[in-house]
């Protein structure tokens, strides 16, 4: 740590914390110098708060030493947003994982920032309610964390994202300060709506340390549709012709020929291997509504050109569909050193532009490169398989991502819909935002973190 003090700074953190929660051996941070980015760099040290006010105090601390502070919850983000890049302080979250309460009454949950996304589905399940944000890492990925990265998920198509569900915040600031604002009322419009600008700043303005959510009723059923096409454009033209005739699936997805055989290899669910284009669809809602809008599905795929329809005859089939999309990154990252996983979002009726172009850009740079997207949200993922070792081809893949970015914009899309910038898009940031609206951001961190300890080097 950049401090002239550290023999004092770890006194004063053992003794807040205990010599349990605190972690500075080479073999114990390496642990924390990752997420699913390619950077790497090691913390000095690694905390592990138990309390709001433990939080505080660590913050205060490291604010008066000016030492980088980066929170994590379980890692698993796509962007750099949790690589402690200066070094400092790791704050783990992994020991307030407690849902302090539910209530379905009122329709809201309670949690503490380690709280796994999965854990809280789970809990909300037995009383008949969901929390709708579902990213793929869900099973593992933090509330901390979904809030930090305003996190999607196939889900977010009809239910909308992170920031949709956030009723209250309890924030640190860098100064030790403790924010309380919101409430548990879905009507709230007393000052300004600051849940907005904390969630997505990924720990850049402050570390929450307790949420109040807002949950939903199960819908009664849900039924899954899987549509082949031979022809990925045409798989794109059924996405917008399915959202522009006003049926709103809970989720819609799309993977290319090359996803689809990558997940075959790994699920053996029988897709079919010379299928150039699948979508697989989920309705939800009450039963005959489901009914009626499957069939409408159904018409327009084949009217576009699919060749097959299928429609999951069982929980336990659409389960297993869903299984192999949710692991289709992890089935990636079996086929190369790297698989970079990008994140660029295109409106609904430039998908069929958007899918094209990511497939020549990969064929210009000679790039193996796989289409997967939240496609009728016009979230698209590009997964680049490559090595950063070989120079060449990683100098290759910059290239393809940065065409890929300058596409999105062209098509009035945006750099990421659920990923965050983190490290990864930084040097792109200026494609989206001008001079001006990035300068603004840069004061409204120089207010919340006048010492500029909170997750340094990231795309502030």
């Amino acid at each position: 740590m950049q401090t002239k003090n550290m023999a004092a700074v770890k006194a004063q953190l053992t003794a807040l914390l205990g010599e349990d929660r605190y972690l500075d051996s080479p073999e114990d941070v390496i642990s924390y110098s990752y997420d699913s980015y390619v950077v790497e760099t090691a913390p000095d040290a690694v905390v592990f708060p138990q309390t709001v006010e433990e939080v505080s105090q660590v913050l205060a601390l490291a604010n008066r030493e000016r030492i980088p502070v980066t929170a994590r919850g379980a890692g698993t983000n796509l962007s750099g947003g949790s690589v402690p890049i200066r070094k400092g302080l790791v704050l783990s979250f992994t020991k307030m994982n407690r849902i302090v309460e539910v209530n379905t009454r009122d329709r809201y949950a309670i949690v503490q920032p380690g709280v796994v996304n999965y854990d809280l589905q789970f809990e909300l399940g037995k009383q008949g309610f969901f929390f709708p944000p579902d990213p793929s890492s869900y099973m593992v990925s933090t509330i901390g964390g979904n809030i930090a990265e305003n996190a999607g998920g196939p889900r977010c198509l009809k239910y909308g994202v992170t920031a949709d569900y956030i009723l209250s915040l309890e924030v640190v600031m860098a100064t030790g300060k403790i924010l309380r604002f919101g409430s548990r009322n879905i009507k709230d419009v007393t000052g300004y709506k600051l849940s907005s600008l904390f969630c997505g700043s990924e720990g850049t303005l402050g570390i929450v340390t307790e949420a109040t959510l807002r949950v939903v009723p199960l819908p009664e059923v849900t039924r899954t549709i899987l549509a082949y096409f031979d022809d990925l454009e045409k798989t794109a033209d059924t996405v917008t012709d399915i959202i522009g005739s006003g049926i709103l699936p809970a989720a819609m997805e799309l993977m290319d020929h090359m996803t689809i055989n990558v997940v075959e290899d790994a699920a053996r669910l029988g897709l079919p291997r010379d299928a150039q284009g699948m979508l697989l669809i989920d309705v939800d809602g009450f039963e005959e509504v489901v009914v009626k809008q499957i069939q409408q599905i159904k018409e327009k795929a084949f009217a576009n050109g699919a060749s097959d329809v299928k429609i999951a005859t069982s929980q336990s089939e659409s389960d297993e569909f869903w299984k192999a999309r949710r692991s289709a990154y992890s089935i990636f990252c079996r086929l190369a050193p790297n698989d970079i996983v990008e994140d660029a979002t295109v409106p609904p009726s430039k998908i069929p532009k958007m899918v094209s172009g990511i497939q020549a850009i990969g064929k210009k740079h000679n790039l193996r490169v796989g289409i997967l997207a939240h496609a009728g949200d016009g979230n698209m993922h590009p997964q680049i398989l490559t090595d950063t070792r070989d120079k060449d081809e990683w100098q290759r893949v910059e290239s393809a991502i940065r065409e890929i970015f300058e596409l999105a914009v062209r098509l009035g899309g945006t750099l990421s819909g659920e990923h965050g910038i983190g490290l990864a898009k930084a040097a792109h940031l200026h494609l989206n935002l001008n001079d001006d609206t990035r300068e603004f951001m840069a004061q409204i961190k120089n207010v919340a973190d006048p010492n500029g300890i909170l997750n340094p080097g990231k795309f502030i």
